[in-house]
């Protein structure tokens, strides 16, 4: 089956939909899938749901979908970095399910593994725990998280083969192998692409398996937060 795509717009195409519920992997500017994002603002297609541990920054990442007011609800852990977020969200223009991030991530292994919800004491006392199901076990509450299905997957990788087993370079391995599991469809970046069997089997982080569209292409690598120390004079 032909995984490999020839540009970003080419592997979403007939994928998006209005009202979607989209997994996107990374972790501020860190492994995110950039140029999926750019096609999605281009594709124009609203009313969006995104998990993702935040939503990039004012201009950049998932941070272009809050500009052009594509997204509905967001299932995030930080806003801190993106003022639009925060703007959007106090004002009543952005729903915001707010997850623990470790929640978040088990959320979406958990979905990918097909596994509908699980217990866990991370939330119990807080406003996380309203509404949702307590459990007792051993004197100590455990609170329902729900699995995340998301309709789409799009994440960012450094290294795969043909068939979609991949390689994720440092911090990027963050959010992207959960995110890549949860979707229906698995749409991932990369930055190289090789023929199967040149990658080792032992360092592979995420089968081919979970992996149903790649594409190749160029991608820009900022710093999210830059600090330097003042110079000392001589």
């Amino acid at each position: 089956m032909k995984k490999v795509y020839g540009s970003a717009a080419e592997a979403l195409d007939g994928v998006l939909h209005d009202g979607m519920l989209i997994a996107a992997g990374g972790f501020g500017l860190c492994g995110i899938p950039e140029l999926l994002i750019d096609a999605i603002v281009e594709s124009g297609v609203k009313d969006l749901t995104i998990a993702s541990n935040n939503c990039g920054v004012d201009g950049f990442g998932l941070g272009k979908l809050l500009d052009t007011k594509q997204i509905k609800k967001m299932m995030s852990s930080y806003v801190g970095e993106n003022a639009e977020f925060m703007r959007q969200y106090l004002s009543g223009e952005l729903e915001l399910e707010f997850n623990p991030q470790g929640t978040l991530a088990e959320r979406m292994r958990a979905g990918g593994s097909g596994i509908p919800g699980f217990y866990t004491k991370t939330g119990v006392g807080t406003v996380i725990a309203e509404g949702k199901d307590v459990k007792n076990w051993g004197g100590q509450d455990y609170i329902l998280e729900e699995g995340i299905f998301a309709d789409l997957s799009i994440v960012k990788a450094w290294k795969a083969d043909t068939t979609g087993n991949c390689i994720f370079r440092k911090t990027a391995r963050n959010f992207n192998p959960p995110a890549a599991m949860c979707g229906k469809l698995c749409v991932m970046e990369v930055e190289e692409i090789v023929e199967p069997g040149e990658l080792d089997p032992d360092h592979i982080h995420l089968p081919g398996i979970y992996v149903h569209r790649i594409i190749k292409g160029e991608h820009e690598k900022r710093i999210e937060q830059r600090t330097v120390r003042k110079r000392e004079e001589a």
